[in-house]
């Protein structure tokens, strides 16, 4: 067996591990009373204990502290702001690297078409992330970005980015099942949903649709958004 028939294989059993399952984003930014690596392990925990099969993680401390607290496999992101640029979800090489360093075996990045840091090109970061063996998952926001991710070399792609870019800006509140069901159709890796997925039922209609696997974030982890939607909801 070649090496990279043994490569493609492993990529297909670390893919076939996620279908089906619930990937839970455990993240607190700056200003959350979470953010910091000790409560996001256990929030990681919990997560495991209720059925996660991933968990989707940023920055390296947060990864570190998160695979040594949980048995689960962490797609790990980096979240880097930059002056030239609007990607912030490991934008540059450098920032892939900052995370592969802790041996993650999953890394998502911003798949989008849009002009990353000091003009880096999405398929150098997806090269990079397979040379320290781990699998690149890119967050799209359109339809035009799936050619550009599958030609990049992503191994899966996903709604994530839909309604956060200038590109794909939307009033709804709902998940993108629009986008979601044109990536099943045509993408030619698989499918994850993500963004603004609520409920338990949207996840589950998000399998019904064709996706490989749901991630959530907010509506499990983000106790500080879910009680602002409780209070606004409940405004006369």
């Amino acid at each position: 067996m070649t090496r990279k028939t043994s490569e493609a294989i492993e990529r297909r059993r670390r893919l076939a591990g996620l279908h089906g399952g619930l990937v839970v984003s455990c993240q607190a930014r700056p200003g959350n009373p979470l953010h910091g690596a000790a409560t996001m392990a256990l929030m990681a925990q919990a997560a495991e204990i209720g059925g996660a099969r991933t968990l989707r993680v940023n920055g390296a401390e947060d990864i570190r502290a998160v695979m040594k607290a949980t048995s689960l496999p962490v797609l790990g992101i980096n979240k880097v702001e930059y002056e030239d640029s609007p990607v912030t979800i490991t934008p540059t090489v450098k920032d892939a690297e900052a995370i592969l360093e802790t041996g993650v075996p999953l890394v998502a990045l911003d798949g989008t078409n849009r002009f990353r840091p000091n003009g880096e090109h999405l398929a150098d970061i997806i090269r990079v992330i397979h040379e320290r063996g781990a699998l690149a998952f890119a967050d799209l926001a359109t339809r035009e970005d799936l050619a550009g991710a599958v030609d990049a070399g992503a191994d899966a792609v996903g709604t994530t980015l839909s309604g956060y870019t200038r590109e794909s800006k939307t009033e709804s509140v709902d998940p993108d099942f629009g986008l979601l069901t044109w990536l099943v159709k045509y993408s030619p890796v698989p499918v994850f949903a993500e963004g603004r997925i609520w409920t338990p039922e949207q996840a589950a209609e998000a399998l019904r649709i064709g996706a490989s696997f749901v991630v959530v974030g907010t509506a499990i982890t983000n106790p500080m958004a879910i009680t602002s939607r409780f209070v606004s909801a409940m405004q006369p």
